[in-house]
């Protein structure tokens, strides 16, 4: 059972997500993944990325990650698995090094490097959290789609009352008819659900979670969504860090910005943030934004 394996207090979308993120071993160093359609074109990268996590926590004791870096190179097919191979690069006293490539048919779709390290005390300091409203005072962002009428069923998939986590945003979007807004986005998410699960179990969940809404808030100002005709979105890196040890069946504050946008590509960056202000981790993408001249 891979790393990512542990318990849920709730069954339903939650459960199954816990299930996708937990590996069937083929050999040493060699696992295999399901596939799951969430209403994206190909497979989601956050599903790729908790995965390839998974994979590499199966083979490190001890330590935990606190940083991964990570690359798609092609389509995923949801129709079929994935192979994950962990290269052992290093172990060394205190970090160890893992590479992790992704297999689909018989070609590499994506591969990642990640450092693991054991716990240590240092100097400590931090941006303060911005001030928004407590998720409580905000409306379910599931409940908000839902409002605006029938969904388009891949949007259904991918954010309606079927996912695996609940999202608070302080900005809400309208993604069948948005209007252009700055490029920044603060929204609350946490677990459908409470989990019994241990920190590797949190933070593969947190890499899956960690590829919503970062292309969508560099498409902001072009009231653009991932539901609009005619554009094109896809991940083509991403970046994450962990810094503090978290709860992802709590409220963390997920802060986006997308400082520019060039080259068909949209780049964000982003902090999380425990409700205490404690920021916990930080993410940077960048992704493929093509849009047709239907779309505009």
């Amino acid at each position: 059972m891979s790393a990512a394996a542990g318990g849920c207090l709730a069954g339903g979308p939650l459960a199954e997500l816990l299930q996708l993120l937990e590996l069937e071993p083929l050999e040493v160093n060699l696992f295999r993944g399901a596939s799951r359609d969430i209403g994206s074109p190909q497979v989601f990268g956050g599903q790729v990325l908790g995965q390839a996590l998974s994979a590499a926590y199966t083979t490190v004791e001890g330590r935990d990650v606190h940083s991964l870096h990570a690359y798609f190179l092609r389509r995923g097919d949801f129709n079929a698995p994935i192979v994950y191979q962990v290269d052992r690069s290093r172990d060394g006293g205190s970090f160890s090094s893992r590479r992790v490539v992704a297999i689909q048919h018989g070609e590499q779709i994506f591969h990642m490097a990640a450092s693991f390290q054991v716990p240590e005390e240092g100097l400590t300091h931090q941006i303060p959290m911005p001030e928004v409203p407590p998720p409580e005072a905000l409306p379910d962002l599931r409940e908000l789609i839902e409002a605006d009428g029938p969904l388009p069923p891949a949007v259904e998939r991918f954010a309606g009352r079927n996912s695996p986590f609940e999202f608070r945003a302080v900005q809400p979007v309208d993604y069948l008819r948005p209007d252009p807004a700055p490029p920044r986005f603060d929204v609350w998410f946490r677990t459908a659900g409470r989990l019994d699960g241990d920190a590797r179990q949190h933070r593969c969940l947190l890499a899956y979670v960690s590829d919503y809404h970062l292309m969508g808030t560099a498409m902001r100002p072009y009231g653009l969504t991932m539901a609009s005709p005619g554009v094109v979105v896809a991940s083509i890196d991403h970046a994450m860090w962990f810094h503090r040890a978290l709860r992802v069946d709590d409220w963390l504050l997920y802060s986006i910005e997308s400082p520019v946008a060039a080259g068909a590509r949209g780049f964000a960056r982003a902090s999380i943030f425990q409700r205490d202000g404690l920021l916990v981790a930080s993410t940077a993408q960048e992704g493929l934004m093509r849009v047709t001249r239907h779309a505009r």
